[in-house]
């Protein structure tokens, strides 16, 4: 068995592209084939996202046959714990890779890419310039104010505020001063124990729905921002941590989107105003409410986030019969 993959990172936040290897995937919707590779080939996901290939915080994507009508191509995201249904750096990345790769045709200024991921069609628009692709944003699924203002006794913590957003997935979002954090001064280690304590905390207790489809209706992680919610040419902080206490290095394309559901719902942010974003890393991506929208009973935002992404490498992996650490392993 080979595996062949383009290495890609969007604001230091790794994306592993698998390009040869992988079996047919049966026909179906975008959620069936995540079933399916879920359920009959999440070895391959081990393989390449686990050590010794990758790391704790490897990401990857899986390009699959389009279902949606006027897809150029459809994506399934992996990670540490799993599938994820969007993924903004991963979109980032994957627009530039199109056009490069010859995938959609190439236009100056600007090339349309249409991407189907598992919580619907994001619509990337990738800079060309002398026939070469650089930044790119996108628009993605109408993004929502899920729970507003809500409060909870953690332990350790005591009492802490927290809202809900979804943003292409749903996002727990929390003032990280009230956890005793800073950015700058703590260890991304405490940011890390905090957020897992929220996010494991609201899945317990915390029952969540999406208007389109069940499948969605899942917390993906806890974001802890420096507070700076209301509109200014400031650039404001964000440490996302998704999955299984996996740390996005990017300020996280769905989590930005999430944030500007929230921060528009409560009067922080206008349509056409663009705010900065800045991770843990220290890089950023821009953010802006292009226009409200509806998601089932929710008032909605269309968000558009911008970012780059640059090729980091090529390789091709292979593993030999008898090498069980070969098939994946992690440690944290």
């Amino acid at each position: 068995m080979t595996l062949t993959v383009v290495d890609m990172h969007t604001g230091g936040e790794p994306l592993r592209i698998v390009t040869s290897g992988y079996p047919d995937i049966p026909k179906g919707t975008i959620r069936e084939k995540r079933a399916y590779v879920r359920d009959h080939l999440d070895h391959l996901r081990k393989l390449l996202i686990f050590e010794p290939r990758g790391h704790y915080d490897m990401y990857g994507a899986l390009l699959v046959e389009p279902d949606l009508p006027g897809a150029d191509l459809a994506v399934l995201f992996m990670h540490n714990e799993g599938y994820s249904t969007m993924c903004g750096h991963a979109i980032v990345a994957l627009g530039r890779y199109a056009v490069d790769e010859g995938l959609v045709a190439k236009q100056e200024p600007i090339t349309i890419v249409n991407i189907e991921a598992p919580c619907g069609l994001v619509v990337a628009s990738v800079e060309v310039r002398d026939g070469k692709a650089g930044a790119v944003s996108f628009e993605s699924v109408p993004a929502f104010l899920f729970a507003r203002d809500q409060r909870i006794d953690l332990t350790g913590y005591g009492r802490i505020g927290f809202d809900i957003a979804y943003g292409g997935a749903f996002y727990a979002l929390a003032d990280c001063h009230q956890f005793g954090l800073e950015f700058g001064h703590n260890r991304v280690r405490d940011f890390v124990d905090a957020a897992t304590a929220l996010t494991d905390r609201l899945k317990a207790d915390f029952r969540l729905s999406h208007p389109d489809h069940s499948d969605l209706a899942f917390l993906y992680g806890t974001i802890l921002t420096d507070g700076k919610d209301d509109f200014s040419g400031e650039a404001t902080r964000n440490i996302c941590v998704f999955a299984d206490a996996e740390v996005d290095r990017s300020p996280t394309g769905s989590g930005v989107t999430a944030r500007l559901a929230a921060m528009h719902a409560k009067g922080g942010i206008a349509i056409g105003q663009t705010r900065t974003f800045e991770s843990i890393a220290g890089s950023r991506f821009s953010g802006a409410v292009a226009r409200t929208t509806k998601a089932g009973p929710h008032e909605a935002v269309i968000a558009r986030v911008g970012g780059r992404a640059y090729y980091s490498g090529r390789a091709e992996f292979i593993v030999e019969a008898d090498d069980e650490l070969g098939r994946g392993f992690l440690l944290r």
